[in-house]
């Protein structure tokens, strides 16, 4: 899962989310100098994402797009579920999604100096281009595609897959609708035992 999908799976706890964010900046278990609820979260992280790999709808997902863009498909499936999620946020929240994402946008700068490096030069342009209210839109995620593409020197051919999710946009969302309904009963489960 990307993004909005693992901040959306800290239920709430403030220092779960930051540490669901930053995991993946994070090598191994380099995370002692981190608060216990941040390493609990970059847990939580990392749990979610052995649970997406194994699981058969993302699988599915993921082969629909790796004749075209070979081990970069599950990267772009875990693009494709957070439009989706942002898509249809008022199945998952009562919260508005402008309302949520701008409240950790906020997080994020309370909780700067213990942002990873990398998520430190982040962060400005993704609230300033307001990355995760924007996966809401095909326009969105066709930017965060581009910028994937560029980050991997124009090798994965990610600019294209914008493509693919239009031509296979109901598979994809239905494939999505599926497995985020039993995501969360894993990652609350899981949290619930941090």
């Amino acid at each position: 899962m990307n993004f909005l999908a693992h901040i959306y799976l800290s239920f709430g706890d403030d220092e779960i989310a930051i540490g669901n964010f930053i995991a993946d900046s994070i090598r191994g278990n380099k995370i002692d100098h981190l608060p216990q609820r941040v390493q609990d979260g970059v847990i939580l992280h990392r749990e979610i994402d052995t649970f997406t790999d194994s699981h058969r709808i993302p699988k599915r997902s993921s082969k629909r797009l790796h004749k075209n863009y070979s081990h970069y498909s599950r990267v772009i499936v875990d693009i494709y579920y957070d439009h989706f999620l942002a898509k249809n946020w008022k199945k998952y929240s009562e919260t508005p999604l402008k309302v949520f994402v701008n409240g950790f946008y906020d997080l994020l700068k309370e909780n700067y100096s213990i942002l990873p490096d990398g998520v430190q030069r982040m962060m400005p342009y993704m609230i300033t281009d307001n990355w995760l209210y924007n996966y809401s839109k095909m326009e969105g995620i066709d930017r965060v595609l581009n910028g994937m593409n560029r980050r991997t020197k124009n090798r994965s051919n990610m600019n294209f897959a914008i493509l693919d999710l239009e031509d296979h946009y109901t598979e994809f969302e239905k494939e999505f609708t599926s497995f985020f309904d039993e995501l969360i009963v894993f990652s609350k489960h899981k949290y619930i035992s941090l």
